[in-house]
Parts: C-alpha cells; sequence; structure tokens
C-alpha cells in the first residue's frame, strides 16, 4: 500500500569509515531500523530479512491497531508474506498500547527470535517505543485525575493549541517535539510539570536504568534533501485517499464505538478524515491538512533521531540504500558462534 514517488538521481554521499563492532561474547546483535514516515524502512527491511536470518518487530505506535490499514501505511499481505511482522494488528481500534507494553511484548519476542537463531529486526519511526526498549520508563509521577481534571477544562475553555502554548512557556522542549493538537500528550505533559513543578524533559533526561542485553546496531534512514521526503510524503498521503482512507474510517466509526480523542484516532490521516466526516472540512482541506500534519510529524521524529547517539544515517532517498544499508549490517555483525543466546 506504499506508493513510491520519483526522486532526482543524486551522486552517492561519501560515506565515512565506521569501525567494526567489537562482539561481545554475551550479547546477540539486534538491529534497529529508525526513520521518518515515508523513508522507506519498510523496503530496506524486506531486503534485509531476504538476505539475513532476520524477523522484523513492527515499531509502529499506530500498526498495532487492526483494521486500521490504509492510514498507517500497513505492510499488504504479499509484503508481510515475504517479510513476515510482529506486532502489527494485536489490539481493537479502541484499545490502548502503551510504551511499556510495547517494551515488554518486544522483549519477549527478541528472546524468543535469538532462541530460533535469528536477530531481531526492529522496525518503524515510533522513536519514543525505541527511547523506552533501549533505556527503560521514567520515574514520572502516577496520573492524578483531579490535575487532569482541571487541564480538561482549561482545554474545554482555550482549545489545546492554547494548552500547547502554556506547554512551551513551562517545557519548550517537550512541547516543540508535540503537535498543538495532541490533547493526550499535551495533558501529561503539563499534569507532570503542576504535579512535581518540574518539565517533563527533565524527567526524559533521566531514566530509569534497565538492563538491555543485546548489541544493538542502530540505523537512520534520513532524507539528504527535505524537499526530496516531502514529496514521497504527499504522493503516499494522496495514495491512502485513492485506496480508500475515508471508506475505511467509515467502517470503523461504525463498528466500533470510537471517539475522536482516543489514541487511535489521533493518528495522523485518521484525525483529519475525522473532520471531514463529521462535514468540518472539504475533501481539499483533509488532502492538505493531512500532508501537513505528515511532514510535521516527519520533522517531530527526524529531531528524534538526530538527538540519539551512535547511530549510522543514510540517505533514504539514495537509489542504493537497500545495498548500503545490507553492506553495513554485513560488516558489524558478529561471526557465527562468537555470540551467546540470553539464556
Amino acid at each position: 500500500m506504499r506508493s513510491k514517488a520519483k526522486t532526482k538521481q543524486r551522486r552517492k554521499p561519501s560515506r565515512p569509515h565506521a569501525s567494526r563492532l567489537t562482539p561481545h561474547p554475551k550479547y546477540p546483535p539486534a538491529i534497529l531500523l529508525m526513520g521518518p514516515t515515508a523513508s522507506g524502512k519498510t523496503g530496506v527491511a524486506v531486503e534485509l530479512v531476504r538476505e539475513l536470518p532476520c524477523e522484523i518487530i513492527s515499531v509502529d505506535s499506530a500498526q498495532v491497531y487492526r483494521h486500521m490499514d490504509i492510514g498507517t501505511a500497513k505492510p499488504d499481505a504479499a509484503t508481510l508474506k515475504a517479510a513476515p511482522h510482529h506486532l502489527i494488528d494485536v489490539i481493537e481500534p479502541d484499545d490502548h498500547f502503551s510504551a511499556a507494553r510495547f517494551r515488554d511484548d518486544a522483549l519477549t519476542l527478541m528472546r524468543e527470535i535469538t532462541e530460533r537463531g535469528n536477530i531481531p529486526l526492529l522496525v518503524g519511526g515510533t522513536m519514543l517505543y525505541f527511547k523506552t526498549l533501549l533505556e527503560g520508563l521514567s520515574e514520572l509521577p502516577e496520573a492524578d485525575p483531579a490535575v487532569r481534571m482541571v487541564i480538561d477544562t482549561m482545554a474545554l475553555e482555550a482549545g489545546w493549541p492554547s494548552l500547547h502554548s502554556e506547554l512551551g512557556r513551562v517545557d519548550p522542549e517537550t512541547a516543540a517535539r508535540l503537535d498543538p493538537n495532541d490533547a493526550q500528550r499535551i495533558q501529561r505533559a503539563l499534569e507532570v510539570f503542576y504535579i512535581t513543578n518540574r518539565p517533563m524533559s527533565a524527567f526524559l533526561k533521566k531514566p530509569k536504568y534497565v538492563y538491555f542485553p543485546y548489541l544493538p546496531i542502530k540505523l537512520a534512514l534520513m532524507p539528504g534533501e527535505r524537499a526530496g521526503l516531502h514529496e514521497r510524503i504527499a504522493a503516499r498521503f494522496e495514495a491512502m485517499l485513492e485506496l480508500g482512507l475515508i471508506t475505511e474510517l467509515r467502517k470503523l466509526r461504525k463498528d466500533y464505538a470510537l471517539d475522536v480523542s482516543m489514541p487511535s484516532m489521533r493518528c495522523v490521516g485518521y484525525r483529519q478524515a475525522w473532520q471531514y466526516l463529521d462535514g468540518k472540512i472539504g475533501l481539499a482541506t483533509l488532502r492538505e491538512q493531512g500532508i501537513a500534519a505528515t511532514r510535521q510529524l516527519a520533522k517531530r521524529q527526524l529531531t528524534w533521531l538526530r538527538a540519539m547517539k551512535e547511530v549510522e544515517k543514510f540517505d533514504c532517498l539514495a537509489e542504493d540504500l537497500g545495498d548500503q544499508v545490507l553492506s553495513y549490517v554485513r560488516e558489524r555483525l558478529p561471526e557465527p558462534g562468537s555470540v551467546m543466546g540470553n539464556g
């Protein structure tokens, strides 16, 4: 279901030599393939599965929902047959999937994959999930219903964009990575500040130490030029509309007691299509807002990636992207028999 947009032919950028990882005698490898939306992660992952003994674990907070196929750019049946994905279609659209649950499920799957003699290949763009997997969960305060009620009342009176501005005053770092209409995350960030008088970003900088028994090979697919990624984003959103995004959401609203505030319906594309079905915007505005929101999502993902350490970056617009990634991974995999399982 992914749309391929034509990109200009470009000269292959010179890549600095990266030293080979020294295999740890105890830790098995795990490949982390990250990137913004429309960067071609699935295509590269399928190539890796074709050439290496890998099993894919999806790291995507939208693709966990069943029956949400078009708007999440879920791999099609042929792709899933060639390269099965774990953690796709695991909950209903009216359910909730947390970063903590992702970490538990992913670590269980990684252990099983390693015990089968294969390499876990974690693929996606939900950067919070990658961070949680590697570093564990921060010691944030528990939810306070009274504080949340106050924040919700403020939102009803002034709107979430106004509360996003307030968050920018008390926690500019967190506000910078949140959409002004992301009610759930804005609410949580303000709640943390009101309870502790400390910004959420301060807690996230000091995560709880968690043992991660793998040798991570961290890869990031990033655009050499933003315009090329924007072209892909626009083409893919157009393809989603042609494939029936609006019809998909109409059926979801018929089959489930959904609300626009639910996590599943805050996914880019579905939020705009919901407004269209409610008669609040027209098709042209749906297209315009959907593409703009996807670009903003990609911008936030790229901000996360630039802040991550020890990540090898690849130009996602390069025509030989798959070959580059495969060559890099092969050089850094430990020799067979040089690592042990997780025991």
